[in-house]
């Protein structure tokens, strides 16, 4: 059963930034399922659906370490488990 997971980006828009959060999840073997990129202005917007069913890599761990990386690159990413993100907006 898939364990999906919402990764969303958001800064201003430069080379590389997809190519940084995908390099890191496919050496975490996370599937990426879905993205969806929009650019307005000069500020870039990403939501990714992925899949953590294949990883070992703890959840808490893949959060420090994506936003990690954004600062880095100078984006802000965070990650929420499906369940949690989908109750969040139901609201």
């Amino acid at each position: 059963m898939m364990e999906k997971a919402i990764i969303t980006v958001l800064g201003k828009d430069k080379i590389g930034i997809i190519a940084a959060i995908c390099n890191y999840l496919a050496d975490s073997d996370i599937n990426v399922l879905d993205i969806s990129q929009t650019i307005l202005d000069e500020y870039f917007n990403m939501i990714m659906i992925v899949d953590l069913e294949s990883t070992t890599c703890d959840f808490k761990d893949i959060s420090i370490n994506l936003e990690q990386i954004g600062k880095k690159i100078g984006v802000i990413i965070k990650i929420q488990k499906e369940e949690i993100f989908t109750n969040m907006h139901r609201i």
